[in-house]
Formats: C-alpha cells, structure tokens, sequence
C-alpha cells in the first residue's frame, strides 16, 4: 500500500518551519496542493514575517508542485476564514487540515502569568477550533476530509513548567472526539498526532545529540498516515526518533454500589476493584459511561425483584 494524494488540497498551519514545513513538503512531494500557513513569528508567538513561508512554497514550485503561503493568525478566526477562502478561489476545495502551528510560553503554574496561559491556549486550543471551523462545512459539502490536531505527552501525562501548554493540548483531544462523531457520516476522518522533534520549540531543551535522532521527517511519516483516503479515525498516533505508537484511553469496568453504600467510605472500601484493569474498555462516546453505570443500577434492581 502506498499513499498517493494526488488532487488533494492541504493547508498546514505552522508550516514555515520545523514539523509544519516537513508535513509541508511531504504533502506536495505525494500529489497535494498545499497551503502553506505561517505567521512567521517567534517560539513564543512574539512578531511575524513571511519570509519562511515563502521560502516553503518555493521549495514546493521548484519541485514541481502547486502551493500558496497565507500568515494568518490560527487565533483570529477572521484571518483564519481569509485564507480558506483563499484556498477555494484558487482550487476550490480543502480535503487534508493539519493543525500544526503553536507557541511555548513555558513558566512553573507560580510564576505564569495568566496573560501567558490564555495565549497559549488561545493558539494552541482555539487555534485548532477555528481552522476546524472555517472548513467544516466545505468538508461535510464535499463528503470528504482529513483533519490532523496536534497533541502532545505533556498534555496527556504532563510536564513541569507547561500547565498551558499540557492544558492547551489535552483540550485539542476533546475536540477530536467529538469531531469524530459529528463528522462520522460525512466521511470526515479526525486523528491526534502526538510528535516528538527537534525543532525551535525543543532547540534548547535537549542536547544536541538527542536533537540529530528527533528529527521532524520521523514525525511527518506518522502524520501522513493520517491524512490520506483510508486514514484511521479517532487515532492518537505518537511518533519521534524513529518510534510510532498509539495512546488510548480506557475505563475500568468498575462496581455498582447500593444507594445505602453510596457513601465516601464505601467508595473507598471497593478502591481495588474501581481500579481493576481486568475488563477496561475503551468507550466510543460520553454516552456510553452513562449506559455502563445505568446498567449495573438497573441489574442490581432487576435481582432485588
């Protein structure tokens, strides 16, 4: 099997460097047309520029492909809508979304200041909801579509100093879930991609030699499985240095306790069989831990009959 995207329009935010202009690059270099999004600012969001989103699309022209550089800034939903609109005058459809763009504003939850946290999230999280936003209804039009959100470990199992971030980034996988259930029927495919690499955001946080291994084109292998016409959905796909593996959530079974037992110390009492593994189950949708509990309380009325 191999990935062909010939025909397909992309835009990647975040794409004037790093892992955006690796997933860039390899878009074109398999058939798409790309939007190359980039504000051109700094690791933490200060300033902008075109230059580096320029210097993609020539990479992608001079390689033979088609590609059109756009600055908006994912946290304005305006200048996110202009540079879909853009897409549609110039190719008139959007089928590949990977949101890639974001900031590091990285302080102990002491010392952050709240103006630092609501950036970040406001990149990071409303960043991914608006660009989502601005194409679902072309998406759910054409019957057709592959969104991409970046997570990140931090967020799933957390990491000193990036509360925003780590919060940010959770937040994008609850989007996610619902997307997949809303998009389900009109063929609208969302994934997670969960990347490790070095790039400006990890520059100087590792050493040198670490930072040779993570290298962004590890993680864009992983991205593109995610984008094309048999995509996996709801799939939280981790990829750096080489490694690809899956992160999944799960939920024990879980015990039923009688409305006399509903109590703190009962709940504690059956604390090993809460926490008992043997029969987890990984639940399609919120309403489903609903039918679980609902069950064992309609099952423990039907015995006492």
């Amino acid at each position: 099997m191999s990935i062909d995207l010939t025909g397909k329009v992309a835009i990647v935010t975040g794409a004037g460097n790093g892992l955006g202009r690796s997933h860039a690059l390899a878009l074109a270099k398999l058939g798409a047309k790309v939007v190359v999004n980039d504000l051109g600012g700094a690791r933490d969001g200060s300033g902008g520029g075109s230059e580096a989103a320029n210097e993609v699309v020539a990479l992608i022209e001079a390689d033979g492909g088609e590609a059109l550089a756009h600055g908006a800034n994912v946290a304005k939903f305006d200048e996110v809508e202009d540079m879909v609109k853009q897409t549609m005058d110039k190719w008139g459809r959007v089928d590949i979304l990977i949101n890639n763009a974001g900031i590091l504003r990285d302080k102990s939850f002491s010392k952050m200041e709240l103006d630092d946290f609501r950036l970040v999230v406001d990149v990071h999280l409303m960043g991914t909801v608006n660009c989502c936003k601005a194409v679902w209804e072309i998406m759910k039009t054409q019957e057709y579509g592959r969104i991409v959100v970046t997570t990140s470990s931090s967020g799933m199992y957390g990491n000193f100093g990036q509360s925003n971030y780590g919060a940010a980034k959770m937040a994008v996988l609850g989007l996610m879930n619902t997307l997949v259930i809303e998009g389900m029927k009109y063929n609208i495919r969302v994934n997670a991609l969960a990347p490790v690499a070095g790039t400006r955001m990890t520059e100087d946080l590792m050493p040198a030699e670490i930072l040779d291994i993570l290298t962004p084109e590890a993680v864009t292998a992983g991205a593109l499985t995610l984008c094309h016409d048999d995509a996996p959905n709801r799939m939280i796909l981790c990829a750096g240095a080489g490694g690809y593996a899956s992160t999944r959530l799960f939920e024990t079974d879980g015990v039923y306790l009688s409305p006399e037992k509903q109590t703190a110390d009962d709940v504690l009492n059956n604390w090993a069989a809460i926490n008992d593994t043997n029969d987890q189950s990984e639940l399609e949708t919120g309403a489903k831990q609903s039918e679980k509990f609902l069950t064992k309380a309609m099952q423990h009325l039907q015995a006492q009959k």
